[in-house]
This record gives C-alpha cells, sequence and structure tokens, in this order.
C-alpha cells in the first residue's frame, strides 16, 4: 500500500506520486503490497527532520527513512513484501532547486521520490562507485517514468 500525505499548505499531485512510486517498485520488483509513506512538508517542518534526524542544518528536500530494509530480489527471487518506510519531501525546497537541475518543479519532485525509494531499498551515494550506480539507476527510471506519465 502506497501513502501519500500532503502536510506542506502547497498543493501536490497526490495520484501522480502513489503512480510514479508503483511504477518504480514495479520496475525493481518489489512486491506490489509492501508499505510505503510518502509524506510533503513545509520547509521549516523538513529543516526540524534534517536536524533531528541527519544532524544537519536547514531544510533538505528528500528524507528517507527505512524500515523492513527490503532489498531489490535478484533474479529468481521472490519480490520482498514488508515495510519499506517513509519518505518525506518538501515542495518548497524541490521548487526552489528544480531549475539548478534544468528541470520543472514537477520533474524535480518525480526525480527525488524515487532517489528517496531507492534510499528506502538500500542504495546510497556516499562513495564514488555507489553514487554511480545509484543515480545511473535513478536516470533510468525517471527517464522511463516520463515515457509513459
Amino acid at each position: 500500500m502506497i501513502e501519500v500525505n500532503n502536510e506542506s499548505g502547497l498543493p501536490v499531485d497526490e495520484l501522480r506520486f502513489q503512480r510514479l512510486a508503483a511504477f518504480v517498485l514495479a520496475e525493481l520488483s518489489i512486491h506490489p503490497q509492501a508499505d510505503l509513506s510518502i509524506l510533503f512538508v513545509d520547509k521549516d517542518t523538513m529543516a526540524n527532520y534534517n536536524e533531528k534526524f541527519m544532524g544537519h542544518e536547514g531544510p533538505t528536500d528528500v528524507l528517507s527513512f527505512p524500515m523492513d530494509e527490503l532489498r531489490v530480489p535478484g533474479p529468481g527471487e521472490q519480490p520482498p513484501l514488508g515495510l519499506l518506510g517513509d519518505i518525506v519531501l518538501a515542495p518548497e525546497v524541490t521548487d526552489a532547486q528544480a531549475a539548478e537541475h534544468n528541470r520543472t518543479p514537477a520533474q524535480e519532485a518525480d526525480y527525488l521520490l524515487i532517489h528517496g525509494l531507492l534510499h528506502l531499498l538500500g542504495y546510497d551515494h556516499a562513495e564514488t562507485e555507489e553514487a554511480v550506480v545509484m543515480f545511473g539507476l535513478n536516470d533510468r527510471l525517471y527517464n522511463d517514468w516520463n515515457k509513459i506519465a
């Protein structure tokens, strides 16, 4: 189940984000009944979360909080079922940084939701090799989504 809640005070196309998350999870062979929560918050709330959970000052664009540490299954493995976790996005931050990445605010939010999902599935970008894999997959999923969205 994919649950989307908007507490940001800005309009958010909740159905679009449900569809995008379902698309990404299907592409990565995650069980369609795996639980995911997507929360949109205002800039101040995001800054509080960023400081409390990450130890960084100021707002960030996306935070991921994995629960059952589900991973993308290998060939022949069954799709994992469980609690993926929570993704928190801040539309104010997303909108403000979209132009830096040559994307519209909606495209930036799409890209960051995919990014957050990949973090829930154990992907990271702290090391160069990890970043190449994660951002390559992020870009592929984003481009594939844009072909059908």
